[in-house]
């Protein structure tokens, strides 16, 4: 399609196996709070909720695929055989990546259907997060893949969308999503946890889920809230002689 491209391969530090581990037990809701504190408000991708209830939590880096509105010499039929397509672009996805889908939040024509996600399926691609809807909503739930979009429509993508690129920064739900950035989704939806605070999320996540476990522990042994969640300095104490006893 003349006028639209791709852009070049975006370079990132890949995923290690511990740090993923470590975040499949950490919540999108604790990581908001970790990166809350760092100064980062806006990473939680707005529209983006589980298609299927019960969806496990998935940890993975986003590749990126980006849609703009539709123009009707560009969004037609005959684009899902260009080389600039949603086709070719799935071909590119790397394996356990997380597809995230700028679709603007248009809510009337789905971004994918089966067939696609099927071929990611096939891929070993683990989810697929957008702002817009997918189609073909049976067949996409058959196909197994993890989803979590803003609903379903009938009609296909390009009766309200053009697709321009992939592996490219996007804007998914109000978030702005880097190729590489790594992206939580669980019952609550999908956050971004940029490359360069990965280190920091990882190692604040896990200490906050433990801390706020033995918090509900308290909480159900019949603590009362004040002093106990914020803590003051005498539940910090007991909680560090609890921590300390392994």
């Amino acid at each position: 399609m003349r006028g639209v491209h791709r852009c070049s391969k975006v370079s990132f530090m890949p995923l290690s196996a511990e740090s993923k581990a470590i975040l499949t037990r950490v919540s999108t809701a604790t990581i908001t709070t970790v990166l809350l504190k760092k100064g980062l408000r806006n990473i939680w991708m707005r529209g983006a909720r589980p298609l299927k209830p019960g969806q496990q939590r998935l940890v993975g880096e986003a590749f990126t695929l980006r849609f703009v509105p539709a123009r009707e010499d560009l969004a037609t039929p005959e684009s899902w055989a260009s080389p600039i397509s949603t086709r070719a672009a799935i071909e590119a996805m790397p394996e356990g990546c997380i597809a995230v889908i700028d679709a603007m939040g248009v809510s009337d024509a789905g971004v994918f259907g089966d067939i696609l996600c099927a071929r990611m399926v096939k891929r070993n691609v683990a989810a697929l997060i957008t702002d817009g809807v997918v189609r073909d909503l049976e067949g996409v739930l058959g196909t197994g893949l993890p989803v979590w979009c803003n609903g379903f429509a009938a009609p296909p993508s390009v009766a309200g969308l053009t697709f321009v690129g992939w592996n490219e920064p996007i804007g998914c739900g109000g978030v702005a999503v880097f190729p590489g950035d790594i992206v939580v989704a669980d019952q609550d939806g999908a956050v971004l946890i940029p490359q360069a605070l990965l280190d920091h999320v990882v190692a604040e996540g896990e200490e906050q889920e433990r801390m706020e476990g033995w918090i509900v522990g308290e909480v159900n042994n019949g603590a009362v809230l004040p002093g106990l969640y914020p803590m003051n300095a005498e539940t910090k104490a007991r909680y560090a002689a609890w921590k300390a006893k392994g």
